[in-house]
């Protein structure tokens, strides 16, 4: 039988609703960040740069990209014979037939796939965060703790640890009690949904509870360990880690990428970020044109000025056209003569010449005031927007848009105009 010591398994199914359009037709996961990578990219990366070699990718909504992206795991070194990458959505059973239901849920139809490994302990990790961890070094203090669970967490302010699972712990950092989004904290350890489990006693515990619905690490799992006194620890850890959940944390993390000394450095030797790359040509600069404080991917072209912007691959900017503060997407062509402020442009989008996007006084949003907030302007992918028109602050456009829905020429703040359809 194989024997592996760790396997990670590693959640990306999520639709990551919160993200608006920019997932209508794609996982979460498998959205663009930093010009080149996709979120998926950066705990991929993480499970090889700290040895792992073995890693089940549980994928259910909008698979298509994301599957594509990871292929047989080339670019993250997980093309192996024996363990490497395998993708693991929804199945058949000649018994019963569901769609993953909970994150737990998920984890547990895929015991045969862990099985197969006869692990000692099981990472479970989710697709949508962005940091650097050597899991290693947590395998390490689980053992040395004589660990069953270990839970990753993370100080929070005080004030916002209610949007949070919270661990208790004592001065050996043995979990004592957690709160699921407490309204009064008793701590502000966070639980980052990082888990190590010793094999034995996940199996047993998703066994155990996998008649409840929706079953889940935070809300079942996790408890029933608690309640069979399982030796259970909290790994601090203290350097970056984002939950590029909202359109506005999204967009704060592509930002915070280009500060003068970033507090998320990806150009660190010791520890790459790796990608599925295509085989494009270098950038081209134009002459003429401006790049200040940027990330260019590879491929595109710049004929007009880019400031404080993260610009993906194969992007084509015009000339006299002013980008700033901005995340424009892969393959995505923004004609002469526009003005870009604070936009997110999704993959494969098509923008005339003479545009302004994201100008005016800020409104709240008339859908869907929850996601489409902080000034952004949002474009989902494969939208066009015609020549000439302005469109204000908190707006999203998605679709094939023509003049006619453009009354005088503009879309206020605030409103939403999404038509069926996208360019092939």
């Amino acid at each position: 039988m194989i024997k592996k010591e760790m396997i990670a398994m590693l959640l990306a199914g999520g639709q990551g609703s919160r993200l608006g359009v920019l997932t209508t037709k794609v996982a979460k996961p498998a959205v663009s960040f930093g010009g080149k990578y996709r979120i998926i990219d950066f705990p991929l990366s993480n499970c090889i740069n700290s040895g792992i070699d073995t890693v089940g990718v549980l994928t259910q909504y909008q698979p298509l990209r994301l599957n594509t992206h990871i292929g047989i795991g080339i670019p993250w070194d997980l093309d192996r014979n024996v363990g490497g990458v395998t993708v693991l959505p929804p199945f058949e059973k000649s018994v019963s037939s569901e769609w993953y239901t909970g994150t737990a849920n998920a984890i547990y139809q895929n015991i045969e796939y862990m099985d197969s490994f006869n692990p000692d302990y099981v990472l479970i990790l989710s697709g949508d965060h962005i940091y650097k961890m050597d899991y290693g070094v947590m395998l390490d203090f689980h053992k040395s703790m004589g660990a069953t669970v270990t839970i990753a967490v993370m100080p929070v302010p005080y004030e916002e640890a209610g949007r949070f699972g919270i661990m208790i712990t004592d001065e050996d950092k043995r979990i004592t009690d957690f709160e699921e989004k407490p309204e009064n904290p008793r701590s502000n350890l966070a639980s980052m949904g990082i888990y190590i489990f010793s094999w034995k006693v996940l199996r047993e515990a998703l066994i155990a509870q996998s008649e409840q619905p929706n079953l889940d690490f935070g809300k079942h799992i996790i408890p029933y360990c608690h309640g069979k006194g399982e030796k259970m620890y909290a790994y601090e850890f203290n350097s970056y880690w984002k939950d590029v959940g909202t359109l506005n944390s999204y967009w704060e993390a592509n930002m915070e990428l280009i500060d003068i000394i970033p507090d998320f450095n990806l150009y660190e030797e010791y520890w790459r970020i790796y990608t599925k790359s295509d085989t494009l040509p270098p950038q081209y600069i134009a002459n003429d044109s401006v790049v200040e404080r940027c990330i260019i991917g590879e491929g595109s072209e710049i004929y007009g000025k880019v400031y404080n912007s993260v610009i993906g691959c194969g992007v084509q900017i015009g000339k006299n056209t002013i980008v700033r503060d901005s995340i424009i997407m892969n393959e995505t062509t923004i004609g002469e003569g526009c003005e870009v402020y604070k936009g997110i442009v999704a993959e494969n989008v098509e923008i005339g010449n003479g545009v302004k996007l994201g100008f005016g006084d800020e409104a709240e949003n008339e859908t869907d005031p929850h996601i489409y907030n902080h000034g952004i302007a949002t474009v989902g992918e494969r939208s066009v927007i015609p020549d000439g028109v302005s469109i204000g602050k908190n707006t999203v456009i998605s679709g094939i848009t023509v003049a006619d829905d453009y009354p005088q020429g503009r879309l206020e703040s605030g409103r939403t105009l999404i038509k069926a359809g996208d360019r092939r």
